[in-house]
């Protein structure tokens, strides 16, 4: 009750309007997220026709792709099993460590498709970890580049200097290189290897000098993989450059070479391997590959098979998503703002 005997109870009750300009306006009406926006509404038919164009797209394009894969001829040999004599099956370790014992061994391949030119040679290792932290820092990309003038090579321990002399290039992964070789033979034939860009070219160009020449390379006690012609310089070195651009994963294919010339089905190719790599101290395969290619590059069926299993698992939803709707149709006029008495 007031000073009048009028009850104020009944009286409504406004809130403080504050007029509001310019930026301000702006600002509250973001606050009070008012600003006009664009919300799709996602309502069942929306929502099986996007699921039923993302299979009608992927399906087609995984059943293209896992085809493409398969039009690849792929030959595959395991051979640091079968190339230790069987006087050393027990002790292969100091067989590949012995370097009186002859470590030549012959394979046999047979093309069971015809294989169009160009055919790549590839050495597959397995259980080999290019990623390791260590390994992978143990280099020096300046020297690579400069040769010593930049003899910081604090990185490439512990392989940075033999003898008190630096060595060039410095660094595990150089001091492991790769080093089986392989010659193969088509009837009284020998097969044409091409060993010229292999490497990428961006590699040979800006990462290894063109004016930087091995230098104290593999002249320690402590002997890793393969020898490097020291009146060559490392631009040209492209089993080096292939060998250090490391692999992410354990099991990886490195280019050794292409072959120029077609080989026909039933042909036999007599592979003369010289087995000089050490794999057996730690359990690694090593695997000679012989691959065609195509317009999606070499055998893959993995994105394909990606494709083809999202693609389904879509068509699967949307089908479900057409029997529920079938079973309860929920229209627009079920959505909360187009029923009666309910305003906007």
């Amino acid at each position: 009750m007031d000073v009048d005997g009028a009850s104020t109870s009944a009286l409504p009750i406004r809130p403080l309007e504050v007029p509001i300009h310019g930026d301000d306006k702006l600002f509250h009406l973001f606050k009070q997220q008012r600003l006009p926006a664009c919300k799709p509404v996602l309502t069942p038919a929306w929502v099986i026709t996007t699921y039923l164009l993302i299979s009608a797209i992927f399906i087609p394009v995984g059943l293209v792709t896992v085809h493409t894969s398969r039009s690849v001829v792929e030959l595959v040999d395991r051979y640091d099993i079968e190339c230790v004599p069987d006087a050393f099956k027990s002790d292969k370790l100091g067989y590949i460590k012995d370097s009186s014992i002859p470590k030549n061994c012959s394979r046999f391949l047979k093309v069971y498709k015809p294989m169009k030119a160009p055919i790549y040679i590839y050495y597959q290792l397995d259980n080999y970890y290019q990623n390791h932290r260590r390994y992978i820092k143990s280099r020096n990309d300046q020297q690579l580049l400069h040769g010593l003038k930049y003899n910081d090579s604090g990185s490439c321990k512990p392989e940075q200097s033999s003898n008190g002399l630096p060595v060039v290039p410095c660094g595990l992964i150089a001091w492991s290189l790769f080093n089986d070789t392989y010659k193969l033979i088509r009837g009284r034939s020998e097969l044409k290897v091409n060993r010229k860009n292999i490497a990428w070219k961006s590699d040979r160009d800006h990462k290894f000098g063109k004016h930087v020449y091995p230098f104290n390379f593999q002249n320690g006690t402590l002997i890793g993989g393969g020898r490097l012609d020291p009146s060559i310089p490392l631009s040209d070195q492209e089993d080096l450059i292939v060998w250090m651009r490391s692999a992410a994963l354990p099991t990886f294919r490195k280019l050794y070479g292409r072959i120029e010339e077609d080989l026909d089905a039933d042909d036999v190719i007599v592979v003369k391997v010289m087995n000089n790599y050490n794999t057996y101290s730690f359990g690694g395969k090593k695997k000679l590959v012989l691959s065609t290619s195509n317009m999606l590059g070499g055998k893959n069926d993995f994105i394909g098979a990606a494709y083809i299993v999202v693609g389904s698992f879509c068509l699967l939803i949307a089908i479900v998503f057409i029997f529920l709707h079938m079973k309860r149709p929920y229209g627009e006029t079920n959505l909360s703002w187009n029923k009666k008495g309910i305003s906007s």
